[in-house]
């Protein structure tokens, strides 16, 4: 193998000797690849069988509204109810199949002591198809009239 020390004048070499570097990346290439663990492992997933379902599905379920209004009245699509009769029509829903949508709806102004205790019985019953509706009527909030805003001194 030829090497050359640089010219025969005597005058320095000017060109760096890159092959020990390259051979030196290359081990360090070769140990890398080496000491990487093999992936092993592996995620099972149960996937649904292809079989379309013999029965078709209901287009659409019942849907039950359930309105709470600023007098404490609780309505059941409309129709005024007791908190024990809202009982009743919660395990009678839950006897249904496919189970009915429960749309909770409380007016803007209703007791949030009333909203919480019909809550609690709504979970209580084991409903699933449970929802909130007419948000929208809350996108902005109000302060009310003449209360002083929050850190704000009364002038």
């Amino acid at each position: 193998m030829a090497m050359s020390g640089g010219k025969d004048d005597g005058s320095p070499m000017m060109e760096m000797n890159t092959t020990p570097l390259i051979d030196v990346m290359l081990v360090l290439l070769i140990m890398f690849i080496i000491t990487i663990p093999v992936a092993t492992h592996a995620v099972n997933i149960d996937l649904p069988s292809a079989t379309p379902p013999t029965n078709p599905p209901p287009i659409l379920p019942t849907k039950n509204k359930l309105n709470l209004t600023t007098a404490n009245e609780i309505q059941w699509n409309g129709r005024t109810i007791t908190q024990g009769e809202l009982v009743s029509l919660l395990q009678t829903t839950l006897q249904m199949q496919p189970e009915p949508e429960l749309q909770f709806q409380p007016e803007e102004s209703a007791s949030y002591d009333l909203a919480v205790r019909v809550i609690n019985i709504i979970k209580a019953s084991g409903v699933h198809a449970f929802g909130f509706v007419g948000n929208e009527q809350y996108r902005s909030f109000n302060k009310a009239v003449g209360a002083p805003a929050a850190g704000s001194a009364g002038v």
